[in-house]
């Protein structure tokens, strides 16, 4: 019998993880300053879970105060909630939609594999629905470093090490003796950074199973916590941060690319602009940062995913959805709807 697997690198994870199988995750998301990741990490402790995390920003280090990765927030009860996809890679390195998708699902099935609850929790609705919404990506870019790994292995090495690890692309070569279509089918399984193909770590034709839960507060909340929030991020050090950024080796070119309080901060610390325009632009962008977030959970609403919002992010509330979607019971309909509620003729 086939076996749709990879073979995860047993020095390091000391696990198998066998295809087909049903895992099942909690996705706790919503707009910015609504508290997700303390209601996801009290759900991770409660349920013995691990934070994966859904945050475009937060993968990068030193980009601390003004992503809001609130590490503070993962140690509860005297313990430490395991958390992952934060602080992973250099600031002046590339990370995007894919390599989220692919390092998501590898560690969800990670996290499932050790028998702990895969909690995802992100403010990035692209990300969130690029797992929910199955998203197909294209064959990677060319990995010159993994070609040069691969080159004094045989078309017949390479064939087989497909056939073993993915049966069904294997199937699927129409020709199984180009040495170019095998190197492109490797480059876009094993991915970047000229990793040991044989070592590759990775999970194959797993089958999920999502519980959506939101944060949510009226938008009038979320802009006055929103203005708090930035408030004493301005005075816990985030202006600081981006300055001991740059001093390291981050440009401003590239700390503009990080949006919002990256960018009209650096614009601030280069004299571009005054401190009172910084904040009250930042504000207002912020603002309608989440407003945007809200457009793109009442698109994958009308997609047919349920999210549950959560009035005030209750924990009780939430920890109720989550017994029922654990135990297999029916799943009631969610109480609010976000294309339900209209805040004026802007809101789509």
């Amino acid at each position: 019998m086939i076996q749709s697997i990879y073979e995860l690198n047993k020095t390091k994870y000391g696990v198998t993880i066998v295809a087909d199988k049903i895992i099942k995750a909690v996705i706790v998301t919503g707009p910015t300053a609504t508290g997700k990741t303390a209601l996801g990490c009290k759900l991770a402790m409660f349920f013995d879970g691990e934070i994966i995390s859904a945050d475009s920003r937060q993968v990068y280090k030193g980009l601390d105060i003004g992503t809001g990765k609130d590490l503070a927030e993962y140690s509860l009860q005297g313990g430490t909630i395991p958390y992952h996809l934060i602080d992973i890679v250099d600031p002046n390195s590339e990370y995007n939609l894919r390599h989220f998708n692919h390092d998501a699902y590898e560690q969800i099935a990670l996290t499932s594999s050790r028998n702990k609850l895969p909690i995802v929790v992100g403010g990035t609705p692209l990300y969130i629905d690029s797992l929910i919404s199955d998203y197909d990506f294209p064959l990677a870019a060319p990995d010159y470093e993994l070609r040069k790994m691969i080159g004094s292995q045989s078309v017949e090495e390479m064939g087989e090490y497909i056939k073993r690890n993915f049966p069904e692309v294997y199937e699927q070569i129409d020709n199984k003796h180009s040495r170019p279509r095998l190197v492109r089918i490797l480059e876009n399984f094993l991915g970047h950074g000229g990793k040991d193909f044989s070592k590759e770590q990775g999970v194959f034709n797993i089958k999920y199973k999502w519980l959506i839960l939101g944060a949510f507060f009226d938008r009038k909340e979320v802009h006055s916590r929103i203005e708090r929030r930035l408030d004493e991020r301005i005075d816990h050090g985030m202006i600081e941060e981006v300055a001991n950024l740059n001093k390291s080796g981050v440009s401003w070119d590239r700390l503009d690319s990080f949006g919002l309080e990256y960018r009209y901060v650096s614009m601030y610390l280069q004299g571009r602009i005054k401190f009172d325009e910084m904040r009250n632009t930042l504000l207002a962008r912020i603002r309608r940062f989440a407003r945007s977030q809200d457009i793109w959970f009442r698109k994958i609403e009308n997609k047919g995913h349920k999210i549950y919002w959560i009035p005030k992010a209750d924990f009780y509330e939430a920890k109720e959805i989550v017994t029922a979607f654990l135990s297999n019971k029916d799943m009631p309909e969610p109480k609010i709807r976000l294309k339900d509620i209209y805040y004026g003729k802007k809101t789509q």
